[in-house]
């Protein structure tokens, strides 16, 4: 535990003086222990006045008769010092000021009764063994105390006040044994108060003894330093940074304290015990009181009947504690089978519903777009949005129907005894509700949703049925989104493809089965080749090249992008290397999202251009729109990558333009040099005026920005024209060039020393992947 006094070296130094005081209270003279009673119990009040300025209202309760408690220590002590100084003699009646100091006890015992205990419950909890703790200290204050020093002894020598002590210390212990009753564990104040009444009670019992046996008014030394000390504690206790925390303390197991069962008996056996130490320790000649027989036996009930009613209290608690644990099982029960966000049903919940559905259809919805939001305005409008996504399905779910969320933005709805039609009727309806505006956190937020329809019969398993359900989904969103799509064999047989596909790209990665490709980029003022783009291909042994378009988005998904991309970048700077010493050819890579989330591509960029001996300056890394514009970790860690290889001289090209957010905002102020105009802006001939004013327009406004212009999908002379009157500074496609082996594009730029680049089918090595047989490989790029 952190010491309360760390950072405080002034409260540290002040408690110090204080016990060292303590300490020293019996060389003191009378007029001077009064003197370090009122200091010491002003610096009590003083920590119990400011602590009350940090405490919650629920710990106020108990602290405010503390401080009272030691403010009737500071008022008595001090008057009675005035008077002692004045010479005043010590009155052997009870006096006003012997009423405030004994006032303090009972304000005592109050501050303990109002410590919090956590629970209205816990009110009344303790107050049996507060009881027993009263009777017994009771018997052993007259067998040991009053009979003794009172009852036998003749006239009492000292003050009045002093019978009084004992007492009320009792009364204080009961408040303390009522407090551990009902903690399990106890707070550094808790501790330190419980000290405090300890020290007192044994200081005033010195102090009573002393007075019995002829002592001095003023009682022993020791009784000084017990009082200061018990102080000392209060202070410390207020100070404390816990007694400002509202902890609930614990009830202990079945409302029992710390007595033993043998602690019980051994109480109840007390008052007769007393009763024959009476009769042992007295005169012979003297017979036994009556109170000597009274009251030992009347506590030793009171006992008794205190302990039957904690028996009944604990067997009371013991049900109670039976309910609430039952209660708190079929809590657990239905969280377990319950999104704790929204309420509805989780996947488990779900999966029983569809055991014991027969027939029916279940539809399954993600929301497009889900992770942008997130992202962009944070996981409580996230949150909010799925709340209310929840209730919307609510809405359209009928009695007898499921509703569930399966975890993220992904939910479902279970439609029993339904054929196809109804369920794709359901299914349109319920992305309709949700591409209505959604008020989520302050935010209004357009979002569509895609949906997988499965239907079903008695006959399937309900495993495959929600499987078959995300196939359907997945389907949907690879279609592009916000529609609905309904389960069909062939998706599972996609399935199967996609996974076989997946194990063969992962054992072709290690096998060194892909190539790199490359087609020229040229200048559109001579037809010159300036630049290369480096493309991935796939020809595995003895089998013919596996599409780009294909095996590229099963290498996004699985992440083996990310060591296909670093490969890719190694080979190519290694490749372009030759060509730009000799001609100044320069290379352009593409770049996945992947990529630049790792943590180590700059390291991993720069490594590849020193191996190969590359200059910065000849690399251009090609990403798409979207990996900046977007917010969040993923866009900054991206970012702060391009800005660094930029540093290093490596350029940065924004790839198909125009097709994705096209802001100007990110234009002006990312790290941007290049602006690749997608291939479905190109006019298809010279009377398509509007595709040529976009063109125009995106090469205005990059030359405005200082930015380079590619137009790709250059397929005929007239495209070629066409660009070079708009003001494109460069070009490619298949009118050019198209993607070549490493060995050919070296032939290909030394020819063109002394003439320009001619478009040669012959050197197309992507027919068999190309689909169509024209452009397509010039838009399939590694990691695009």
């Amino acid at each position: 535990m952190t010491l309360w006094l760390d950072g405080n070296r002034g409260r540290r130094r002040l408690l110090l003086a204080g016990v060292l005081l303590a300490l020293a209270a019996p060389l003191l003279s009378g007029t001077a222990r009064q003197a370090a009673y009122v200091a010491v119990s002003a610096t009590a009040l003083t920590a119990v006045r400011n602590g009350l300025r940090r405490y919650p209202r629920s710990r106020r309760w108990a602290w405010w008769p503390l401080g009272a408690a030691m403010l009737c220590s500071v008022v008595a002590n001090a008057i009675w010092g005035a008077g002692m100084a004045a010479g005043m003699p010590v009155p052997d009646q009870l006096t006003v000021v012997d009423v405030v100091y004994l006032a303090m006890y009972p304000l005592l015992a109050a501050g303990l009764l109002a410590m919090p205990v956590g629970s209205r419950r816990l009110g009344w909890t303790g107050m049996t063994e507060a009881g027993i703790m009263l009777c017994t200290g009771t018997v052993l204050a007259w067998t040991l105390l009053y009979n003794p020093f009172v009852d036998d002894s003749g006239p009492w020598p000292g003050a009045v006040s002093v019978l009084a002590y004992p007492l009320l210390d009792l009364l204080v212990l009961a408040a303390a044994t009522r407090m551990i009753a009902v903690r399990r564990t106890l707070t550094w104040p808790d501790r330190a108060l419980l000290a405090a009444v300890s020290v007192l009670t044994v200081a005033d019992v010195v102090y009573f003894v002393s007075t019995a046996t002829g002592g001095s008014w003023s009682g022993s030394g020791w009784s000084a330093t017990g009082w200061l000390l018990a102080f000392l504690l209060i202070a410390a206790a207020a100070w404390h940074p816990e007694a400002a925390g509202v902890a609930v303390p614990d009830r202990r197991a079945h409302g029992r304290s710390r007595l033993s069962l043998a602690g019980d008996v051994g109480l109840v056996l007390l008052g007769p015990a007393a009763t024959v130490w009476l009769k042992l320790t007295e005169q012979q000649q003297s017979p036994l009181d009556l109170v000597d027989l009274v009251l030992p036996l009347t506590t030793t009930a009171c006992t008794a009947l205190l302990l039957v009613l904690r028996l009944i209290h604990t067997g009371g608690l013991a049900g109670r504690r039976a309910a609430e644990l039952r209660e708190a099982q079929r809590e657990m029960t239905h969280r377990s089978r319950h999104d704790a966000l929204t309420g509805l049903p989780n996947r488990a919940a779900l999966e029983g519903h569809l055991t014991g559905t027969y027939a029916g259809a279940l539809i399954t919805v993600d929301l497009d777009g889900f992770k942008d939001v997130n992202e962009r305005f944070g996981h409580p409008t996230g949150d909010a949005l799925l709340t209310v996504v929840a209730a919307r399905l609510r809405e359209v779910t009928a009695a007898g129907e499921t509703a569930a969320r399966l975890g993220g933005d992904e939910f479902a709805l279970l439609i029993p005894a339904v054929g196809t039609l109804s369920a794709t009727d359901r299914a349109a309806c319920l992305l309709s509700r949700l591409r209505e505006p959604i008020e989520a956190a302050g935010h209004t937020l357009h979002l569509t949703a895609s949906a997988g329809i499965r239907v079903f019969d008695r006959t399937a398993d309900p495993v495959s049925v929600l499987a078959d359900a995300d196939l359907a989904l997945y389907a949907a969103k690879a279609a592009g989104k916000d529609q609905a799509t309904l389960y069909d064999v062939a998706l599972r047989v996609e399935q199967a493809e996609r996974m076989r596909l997946l194990e063969r790209l992962r054992e072709s990665v290690d096998a060194g089965e892909f190539a790199v490709h490359y087609q020229p980029i040229v200048s559109l003022d001579d037809d010159r080749p300036v630049a290369v783009e480096a493309l991935v291909r796939w020809t595995p042994p003895g089998r013919p090249p596996i599409s780009p378009d294909r095996f590229i988005p099963a290498a996004e998904d699985s992440g083996l992008i990310v060591v296909l991309g670093e490969w890719v970048l190694r080979q190519a700077c290694a490749d372009a290397v030759a060509w730009h010493r000799r001609w100044g050819t320069t290379l352009t890579v593409n770049v996945s999202p992947r990529q630049l989330v790792d943590p180590q591509f700059t390291t991993k960029a720069l490594a590849a251009l020193r191996d190969s001996g590359l200059p910065p300056q000849a690399l251009t890394l090609e990403i798409t729109e979207g990996v900046l514009v977007k917010a969040g970790p993923e866009a900054h860690q991206a970012l702060l990558h391009l800005s660094a290889l930029r540093s290093e001289g490596v350029r940065v090209a924004i790839d198909d333009f125009g097709t994705g957010y096209s802001s100007l905002a990110y234009l002006r102020d990312l790290p941007i040099d290049v602006l690749k105009i997608d291939r479905s802006f190109m006019p298809s001939d010279n009377t398509d005026t509007q595709q040529a004013a976009l063109v125009r327009a995106i090469v205005d406004l990059a030359a405005g920005l200082g930015l380079t212009t590619v137009a790709e999908g250059v397929e005929t002379a007239d495209h070629a024209d066409l660009l070079r009157d708009l003001g494109c500074e460069r070009g490619q496609g298949y009118h050019f060039a198209r993607p070549i082996p490493a060995a050919h594009l070296t032939a290909l730029l030394a020819d063109t020393d002394t003439d320009t680049i001619h478009p040669d089918p012959a050197t197309d090595q992507d027919a068999a992947t190309a689909g169509d047989g024209e452009s397509a490989p010039d838009g399939v790029r590694a990691g695009g």
